[in-house]
């Protein structure tokens, strides 16, 4: 049987460190408004650590605020999505990690309060961003759903999009934080990394004037489904129809293309020396086929 998944990606203005949560809830509750049968609802990177200071202090700023995810501060964000009964993006946060790392992690919460996923930012942003690089990629379910959480610089490193895709995941949520003018390159990126993965891109940055907006949403051939023209407030909304997924998949994009299919039974790996690493023609298929049927 088909799936969906409606969502809304909310590219949002930053909030400032040590806001209520209360005011975020009602943000949240917003955004529902425009899609109320919405499962999903996604925020940009960091939007709840905002901060105009200069980088020095900027850094200090972001070293006190940040909390295990059994803290105080997580325990009020699931609180909120088991509120409202939907999956929750709070965009991404300032984790404390064991070692008193600082990390840049992405959060998935479920309709239960649940943590349903969580990553840790992979490629920081350097040599602007304090953050200490995570280690493993990580998706989540949401119900019948696959996702691969990103974090905005992930997007420029195509091997971090390839591993999602080969995890299983069918929609990628990238949530990002761009003040600078590449955006137009992200753009890009977005619809790229879309088509040679197959899969949804769900790029939501945070909204003027601190950020540079233009979030998008891209189909699995690269389709653009719904974009913000410029850096205001806006709520994209979509339905993603993820038997296209696997019907692109199995037909091949424009009715031509099956990477995920190149592979024939016992051909010679491919050694990729720059990895210290090969692509072996027996584990090249994503780990998890989607079961949709694929009309």
């Amino acid at each position: 049987m088909t799936s969906t998944l409606p969502l809304v990606a909310a590219q949002a203005a930053p909030r400032q460190i040590g806001e209520p949560l209360t005011a975020f809830a009602a943000e949240v509750a917003d955004a529902l408004e425009a899609r109320p049968d919405a499962r999903l609802v996604v925020f940009p990177e960091l939007h709840l650590f905002g901060d105009g200071s200069p980088d020095r202090q900027r850094t200090v700023a972001l070293q006190a605020a940040a909390e295990p995810l059994d803290g105080e501060f997580v325990a009020g964000l699931r609180a909120i999505a088991r509120d409202l009964g939907i999956w929750l993006v709070p965009g991404s946060i300032c984790e404390r990690g064991p070692a008193g790392e600082l990390f840049n992690t992405e959060l998935v919460l479920s309709p239960t309060g649940e943590i349903a996923g969580s990553y840790r930012k992979i490629f920081p942003w350097r040599p602007h961003e304090p953050y200490d690089p995570g280690s493993a990629f990580a998706t989540a379910d949401l119900d019948q759903t696959r996702v691969g959480l990103n974090i905005c610089y992930d997007a420029w490193y195509p091997e971090t999009t390839r591993q999602l895709a080969w995890m299983g995941a069918e929609v990628i949520l990238n949530v990002v934080k761009t003040t600078t003018p590449d955006r137009e390159q992200e753009l890009v990126l977005a619809r790229a990394n879309a088509i040679v993965n197959q899969v949804f891109m769900v790029s939501v940055n945070c909204a003027g004037p601190v950020g540079k907006g233009r979030s998008i949403i891209v189909g699995p051939e690269g389709e653009v489904i719904a974009e913000a023209a410029d850096a205001e407030p806006e709520l994209l909304t979509a339905e993603l129809d993820l038997s296209a997924v696997a019907r692109v998949r199995e037909h091949g994009t424009a009715g031509v293309n099956r990477m995920w299919s190149q592979f024939r039974p016992g051909e010679a790996p491919i050694h990729l020396p720059v990895y210290d690493g090969r692509i072996d023609p027996a584990t090249w298929t994503p780990q998890h086929r989607s079961p949709r049927s694929t009309p």
